[in-house]
């Protein structure tokens, strides 16, 4: 848990900063600080444990995008297999190996589309659904999102 002094010296640093948010995981909480305008705003939840991670506010200001990528139009027909948590995506089983799917490739409910890892455990996701992949959606060893769209497929 993180202590209101810590807190209150975060957003202190935070403020003199052109960085906007500040994201820390620390013995199984998670802490975000968002600076929208003058107005700080803090929220801290309680989360699985996992290794700290902690953000440099002062060291690396690009890195905080400035705005939202604007969402591209999707035809309604398309399934989206969303990721089922955050971790890193890897489209392959190993390096050597293959995609398990790409473009074009026939899916079936239980065919396993990507690894999704997290603290450390490979977790294989299925496509739920049986059809054509249209569009793979993240890249080999990109950080993927709660509920991001990893794939677009053409159900059957």
């Amino acid at each position: 848990m993180f202590k209101l002094s810590e807190i209150k010296e975060l957003i202190k640093l935070l403020d003199e900063t052109s960085v906007h948010e500040l994201e820390i995981e620390n013995e199984g909480s998670r802490l975000t600080i968002r600076k929208p305008g003058k107005t700080e705003v803090v929220s801290v939840q309680a989360i699985q444990p996992a290794p700290a991670a902690i953000a440099a506010p002062a060291a690396y200001p690009a890195s905080v995008p400035s705005a939202e990528p604007v969402p591209q139009a999707e035809p309604s027909n398309l399934h989206k297999i969303l990721s089922p948590m955050v971790g890193t995506f890897y489209s392959a089983s190993s390096p050597d190996n293959p995609p398990f799917v790409k473009v074009g490739s026939k899916v079936g409910e239980k065919t396993t589309v990507c690894i999704i890892e997290a603290m450390k455990l490979m977790n294989e996701l299925e496509a739920e659904v049986k059809g054509e992949i249209v569009e793979v959606l993240a890249e080999n060893g990109q950080l993927v999102e709660y509920g991001q769209p990893l794939f677009l497929v053409k159900p059957e």
